[in-house]
């Protein structure tokens, strides 16, 4: 039997994913290790913004994935399956009104919970590892004021709980989901993945360029683009829209 994946424990670091990524290129990377830490003093958010975090308030996690089942086009099948872990353990403890804001972001009611950074390491048509970063709000309840419209688990629950342990959890959750794109249809977990989606069937505010504009948000492409209708069908990439919240 291969040996069960290992969960690092760091008590500080710059970031989780830059040490995953520092594993991989030293040759020690193994499919499903983990990466923890309840202290990123320059942790990595999307588009290259800062994570902001509380020193042992939340979740930081990075998990070392090899997609070797998957083609480098289909990134967005990785992403989806990281977003449903997370979903899985948030909504686990914060109810129903937890839900997927795409293409990643964890969202309860209107609020942000938890962000999703996967950084890949690609030779040629070659996908050879990613490092799926997750920081998940848990106990932090004062948030910087450039920090609009968060959330953390305690503020929902009015509860503690123990960030070193959900991310335990949440590593179990991500090698299950993961391990689902070579076990299921992908447009089984698409299905799903759109059942939670946050804002479907509603009109919502999106800025492209300089321009907003309403559209009803009708779906995802299998290929993850963003699937709008108002006069007409529209089809947006990671990045190409902004959400007007």
């Amino acid at each position: 039997m291969p040996e069960p994946a290992s969960f690092i424990i760091l008590n500080q670091v710059d970031s989780t994913n830059n040490y995953a990524m520092g594993t991989v290129h030293e040759g020690l990377a193994k499919h499903g290790n983990a990466v923890f830490s309840p202290f990123q003093t320059n942790g990595k958010g999307q588009r290259g913004k800062v994570w902001q975090t509380e020193p042992g308030q939340n979740i930081a996690l990075s998990v070392i994935l090899n997609p070797k089942h998957l083609n480098v086009h289909h990134q967005f099948q990785l992403s989806l399956a990281v977003a449903l872990a997370s979903y899985d353990l948030f909504s686990k403890y914060a109810g129903e009104e937890t839900c997927i804001k795409w293409p990643n972001d964890i969202y309860w009611r209107d609020r942000k919970a938890a962000g999703i950074l996967i950084e890949n390491l690609i030779s040629g048509n070659e996908w050879k590892w990613a490092i799926a970063g997750i920081g998940i709000n848990v106990n932090q309840t004062t948030f910087d004021n450039s920090l609009k419209k968060v959330v953390s688990l305690k503020q929902i629950t009015g509860k503690d709980f123990d960030p070193g342990e959900l991310a335990k959890e949440l590593h179990q959750h991500i090698l299950k989901r993961t391990g689902d794109l070579s076990r299921k249809a992908f447009s089984v977990l698409l299905n799903e993945y759109q059942g939670h989606l946050y804002k479907i069937n509603s009109v919502v505010k999106l800025k492209k360029e300089n321009m907003v504009f309403e559209t009803m948000i009708k779906g995802i492409s299998p290929t993850g683009q963003l699937l709008t209708f108002d006069v007409i069908e529209r089809q947006f990439d990671f990045g190409e829209v902004e959400w007007v919240l």
